[in-house]
C-alpha cells in the first residue's frame, strides 16, 4: 500500500490511498484537471479510482468532487447530513451514505471513518487498512484538537498524514482578523504545531514509520519551522523513529510506501 497528498493546504485538499491496481481518495478540494494531472505526474491512472470519501464540505475538501466523480463514474462516501445539507454531486446515484464510526471493505482495503473535532457538518477523518499487510495509514486534519477518536487511529497507524497548521506565535501576530484567529486557535479550529507534535508524543507507537506534516497555513507556518520543530521533538522519544515528510502548497507529495 502507498499513499500521497496529492494537494494539502487552504487552497486544496487531495489525498491517495493506493493498493496497486485500485486506489481511493480522500476528499477532492482541487479541479478534476489538476487531480489528473498530478496523478498522471505518479504514473497512476484515474480510472483506478474507486471511491471518493469525504472528511467535511469546505470547500477546500469538496470543489473537484462533483465533476471528477461524473467524470470517471467514481461513488462518493459521505455522511447522510452531509450529503442532505451540502451538494457534492448532481447524479444523487454516485452519492453513498457512511456512518460516523464505519467500516467499508473496498478492492481489498478497509476505510475505517471516525469522528473529529473541527467547524463543520459531521467532520471525519479516515485510515486505511491494506487487509493483505495488515498495515495502516491515517489521514487527519482539519481538526481543533486531538480527541479521543483522533488519539486512538494515531496509535494505529503505520503511516500518519497529520495536520500541522500554524505557529501560535506567527498566528497572533499575522495579518488575520481577530475572530478568525480566535476560531482556528479554538477546540474546533486547526492544530498548532505545538499540539501535533504533542498528539505524536503521547500516542504514536514504535510501529510509526513515516510522518507527514499537512494544512500548512500559507500565513502562519512554514515547512522549514515543521520540519525543524517535529523533527528535533520527536528525536527525544527514542523509539519513534518515523522518516518525517512535509507538505508543501501546490506541490505533490512523496509517495508514501507502506509496507
Amino acid at each position: 500500500m502507498e499513499a500521497c497528498a496529492l494537494s494539502s493546504g487552504s487552497s486544496g485538499n487531495c489525498f491517495l490511498v493506493s493498493n496497486g491496481q485500485n486506489s481511493i481518495l480522500v476528499d477532492a478540494g482541487i479541479s478534476c484537471k489538476q487531480i489528473e494531472k498530478k496523478m498522471d505526474s505518479l504514473g497512476k491512472k484515474v480510472e483506478s479510482v474507486k471511491g471518493i470519501f469525504v472528511t467535511h464540505e469546505h470547500s477546500d475538501h469538496i470543489k473537484g468532487i462533483d465533476v471528477f466523480s461524473r467524470k470517471f463514474n467514481v461513488p462518493i462516501f459521505a455522511t447522510q447530513k452531509l450529503i442532505e445539507n451540502k451538494f457534492l454531486c448532481s447524479r444523487e446515484e454516485l452519492l453513498n451514505p457512511i456512518k460516523k464510526e464505519d467500516n467499508l471493505l473496498m478492492c481489498g482495503m478497509e476505510i475505517i471513518s471516525f469522528p473529529k473535532i473541527h467547524k463543520a457538518i459531521e467532520p471525519l477523518g479516515f485510515t486505511v487498512l491494506d487487509k493483505k499487510s495488515g498495515k495502516r495509514v491515517s489521514i487527519i486534519t482539519d481538526i481543533g484538537n486531538i480527541c479521543v477518536n483522533t488519539a486512538e487511529q494515531i496509535s494505529n497507524s503505520n503511516s500518519l498524514f497529520l495536520e500541522s497548521n500554524h505557529d501560535l506565535e506567527m498566528l497572533e501576530n499575522g495579518p488575520y482578523p481577530y475572530f478568525l484567529k480566535k476560531w482556528i486557535k479554538g477546540d474546533d479550529g486547526h492544530l498548532s504545531n505545538d499540539q501535533s507534535i504533542a498528539g505524536i508524543i503521547e500516542n504514536a507507537k514504535s510501529k510509526l514509520r513515516s510522518l507527514t506534516l499537512c494544512h500548512l497555513s500559507e500565513h502562519n507556518n512554514s515547512p522549514e519551522l515543521v520540519q525543524r520543530l517535529h523533527s528535533f521533538s520527536i528525536k527525544k522519544i527514542t523509539n519513534l523513529k518515523p522518516k518525517i515528510y512535509v507538505s508543501i502548497k501546490d506541490k505533490v507529495g512523496d509517495i508514501i510506501k507502506i509496507s
